[in-house]
């Protein structure tokens, strides 16, 4: 434990916090910048003496527990999180299941594609957020409850409507391998979380093809680069798939664009301005 480096640290980060950002009256007479000490330990839920303590470098060594609700009173971010639990001399846990929160920069990043349908998936390939045009390309997963909007299960459990598997997708039978695939890695990498274990349980229990997939221990997985979606509204539409890794949050930006000059593009832009219309239903 470093008690010089981890006092130093813990008061940069509360002088840096207004009380405005926490919801707390700024009140007459602060002589120093930020969260007055009992403030911050208020918010982290230990008393002002320990506090002070820690900040004077003369506190012991925090449990788990105080340096969370420390990270959570200062507002951390996630590598300043890990610092503080390093100073302290308590490496930080590894997360017990996979981040499900975007990064409020990533979710500007989908309002920025106008012309390209992007989703956000989960490390178990749950759909965590999307753009309009994805939401006229495949399907508006705000209308769905969390657990349908998680693409292993609809691959391999359904609903396959008119007997399209995965909004008709070319490839769905081997983006149906490649996710199984992917869902062991993800299962070696969060062996802890009941989430993960509860998924594979009723992928197995439900689909003989996951199991018989999941039995034979792969977790190569196969880049998809191009595939077809069989759209009810345009028909076909053919996209480049281009994914990008949020690496700490083992998340993944999925980007759908067309050929520029292409009919997909045409069509694209047609959903981009219809969404999610019926344009098959009497006005």
């Amino acid at each position: 434990m470093d008690r010089r480096e981890l006092a130093a640290f813990l008061r940069s980060r509360r002088e840096r916090i207004t009380p405005a950002d926490v919801g707390l009256p700024a009140g007459p007479r602060r002589r120093t910048p930020g969260l007055r000490r009992e403030e911050a330990a208020q918010l982290a839920y230990i008393s002002t003496e320990y506090y002070t303590r820690l900040e004077q470098a003369r506190g012991p060594r925090p449990s788990r527990e105080v340096l969370t609700g420390l990270a959570r009173a200062l507002r951390l971010s996630d590598a300043e999180r890990a610092h503080l639990h390093h100073l302290a001399g308590a490496p930080p846990a590894p997360p017990p299941g996979p981040s499900r929160e975007v990064r409020q920069s990533i979710l500007d990043l989908l309002n920025r594609l106008p012309q390209a349908a992007a989703i956000v998936t989960s490390a178990t390939l749950e759909v965590l957020a999307w753009n309009d045009l994805a939401t006229a390309l495949m399907e508006d997963f705000s209308a769905l409850p969390r657990r349908d909007r998680n693409l292993v299960r609809r691959a391999f459990l359904g609903p396959h409507p008119q007997g399209r598997r995965l909004y008709g997708v070319s490839d769905a039978d081997v983006f149906a391998r490649t996710s199984a695939q992917r869902l062991r890695a993800t299962a070696a990498r969060y062996p802890d979380d009941p989430e993960v274990a509860e998924l594979i349980a009723e992928l197995r229990d439900g689909s003989e093809e996951f199991a018989r997939l999941w039995d034979s221990h792969d977790v190569c997985t196969e880049p998809t680069l191009c595939k077809t979606f069989h759209h009810p509204m345009v028909g076909p539409l053919t996209v480049n798939c281009d994914s990008l890794d949020i690496t700490d949050r083992d998340q993944r930006v999925v980007i759908y664009t067309a050929t520029p000059g292409s009919s997909s593009e045409e069509a694209l832009r047609l959903l981009s301005v219809v969404g999610t219309q019926r344009m098959d239903l009497p006005r």
